[in-house]
């Protein structure tokens, strides 16, 4: 859908490029646009190269472990339809943890790893459960103890001071996180919901 949307706005604004006579400016603006992108990726590579050291010498001093130890109590109030022992209890804490350090490279793999142990849970395949999308919700909203991507993108840009972003982010990600939590909760007992997954398997 995203690869239609794009290449129609290419298409779009040459369409109009040659009707207004204006194709020149069209053609400046992408190779500038091209330029500039390629100039802010190169110099976030050595700051996003520092952060993803930095987060993995804190992953391997052990606050990931940390943090997630410090999520199960949490999570067992978050996800009271899954086992405490069940795999997608680690998977999940670990997806969190990982988010809120800013190692989202190995965020993603337990994020899949918590869906796959979701689902074995599941008994309508195709529906998402209840806990699937809390967790959806609160892997999206993702609280950011350290926002290394935005920080990067600030410092490639030329920001003096990028890391005060720090607070304001984490305060952002924590209401975002919680008004997601909410609303998951507030979705799941309403019965026009659970109706409809009802009337779908019988």
């Amino acid at each position: 859908m995203l690869n239609i949307v794009w290449i129609s706005l290419i298409i779009v604004s040459v369409v109009f490029g040659i009707i207004n006579g204006r194709i020149h400016e069209v053609v400046m603006a992408i190779t500038d646009s091209s330029r500039l992108a390629f100039d802010v990726a190169l110099s976030m590579a050595g700051m996003m190269t520092l952060w993803l050291g930095i987060m993995k010498i804190a992953e391997d001093a052990g606050l990931v472990d940390l943090i997630t130890r410090l999520l199960q109590p949490l999570l067992r109030r978050l996800f009271p339809d899954v086992p405490k022992d069940h795999p997608a209890m680690g998977a999940m804490a670990l997806n969190i943890a990982a988010n809120m350090l800013g190692l989202v490279n190995a965020a993603t793999p337990f994020g899949i790893k918590a869906m796959e142990e979701l689902n074995k849970l599941n008994p309508f395949a195709g529906t998402a459960t209840n806990a699937m999308c809390m967790f959806l919700a609160i892997n999206t909203s993702s609280v950011q103890l350290v926002p290394a991507s935005a920080i990067a993108f600030l410092s490639a840009a030329g920001a003096k001071s990028p890391t005060d972003i720090v607070f304001s982010t984490f305060l952002a990600t924590s209401c975002s996180t919680i008004v997601a939590i909410v609303a998951v909760f507030m979705l799941q007992r309403r019965h026009k919901y659970k109706n409809e997954i009802l009337s779908e398997h019988c």
